[in-house]
C-alpha cells in the first residue's frame, strides 16, 4: 500500500508538472488567441480575410478570422493538431465559409458539420491527389450550417474556389458540448486508391503552410499570428 501511494504521488507530481510547464511555455500565439477571443474588434489586424490570396500560394483563405491554432499544435498529451482553426469572433452561424480551391465536394450521409473536397491535381505537386477538409459547420446540437446545395449524401459535385459552403459553428461532435466558434481546415492525403485517409491522424495530413503562403507549422512558428502579408508583430 505504501508503494502504491508513493507511485500515485509521483504520478500526480509529474502530471501537475506537465500542465505547469505547458502553460508556462505556451507559444506567444496562444496569448494572442486569448486576447482575440476576449475582444476580436480590438485586434482586427490579426485576422485573415475570406478570399484573400497570399503571394503566389494556390489556396485562398476559406473564411474570416484569427488563425488561432495551427498544424502540429498540441492541446493534450499525445495529441497533435491536424490542420488549422480559424476563429471568426462572431456568434455561431454568422461567419461564412468558402472553398479554398477548385475540386469535387463530398458530404457523407452522417456528416452534420463537415465537407471534404477532392483536388485531383495538387497545385504544389502535380500528379498527386489531395483533399481539403472543412468542419464545425453546425450549432452545438448538430444542426447544420452547411448550405442547402450540399445536403448529406452529396458526392463528387464540382465547385470553384470561392463557392459558399456554409458558416462557422461550434459543434464538437457531441451535442451540448460546444467548442469555440471556428472553422477547422486541413489538407488530407489520398490513400493511393482514390479515397481520403483518416483526418484525425496528423500523419495523414499535410503542412498547410505552402498552400496558403503562411507560417502554419507549429515546429517553426511560436510567436507569429499568421496573416497576409506576413509582418512583424508586437
Amino acid at each position: 500500500m505504501k508503494t502504491i501511494l508513493i507511485l500515485a504521488g509521483i504520478g500526480l507530481v509529474l502530471l501537475f508538472g506537465y500542465y505547469f510547464a505547458r502553460n508556462l511555455f505556451r507559444p506567444a500565439r496562444y496569448l494572442k488567441f486569448i486576447e482575440w477571443m476576449r475582444d476580436p474588434q480590438a485586434h482586427a489586424d490579426w485576422a485573415i480575410t475570406a478570399g484573400e490570396q497570399c503571394g503566389d500560394a494556390p489556396f485562398t483563405m476559406p473564411t474570416d478570422g484569427l488563425v488561432g491554432f495551427i498544424w502540429g499544435d498540441s492541446f493534450r498529451i499525445g495529441h497533435s493538431h491536424q490542420g488549422i482553426d480559424i476563429f471568426g469572433g462572431t456568434e455561431s452561424g454568422l461567419t461564412p465559409v468558402y472553398a479554398a480551391y477548385d475540386g469535387y465536394l463530398t458530404r457523407q450521409d452522417s456528416w452534420k458539420s463537415s465537407l471534404i473536397i477532392r483536388i485531383p491535381d495538387d497545385p504544389l505537386q502535380p500528379g498527386r491527389q489531395i483533399w481539403t477538409y472543412y468542419t464545425h459547420m453546425a450549432d452545438e446540437n448538430g444542426n447544420s450550417y452547411i448550405t442547402a446545395e450540399f445536403p448529406a449524401g452529396t458526392k463528387e459535385v464540382f465547385i470553384k474556389a470561392g463557392t459558399l459552403l456554409g458558416y462557422q459553428g461550434n459543434y464538437s461532435g457531441t451535442p451540448n458540448h460546444p467548442v469555440g466558434v471556428h472553422l477547422h481546415f486541413s489538407v488530407v492525403k489520398d490513400n493511393g486508391k482514390g479515397n481520403f485517409l483518416n483526418e484525425l491522424d496528423k500523419s495523414n495530413t499535410l503542412d498547410p503552410s505552402p498552400y496558403f503562403g503562411l507560417p502554419l507549422n507549429s515546429q517553426t512558428n511560436n510567436d507569429i499570428v499568421p496573416v497576409c502579408p506576413i509582418t512583424e508583430q508586437p
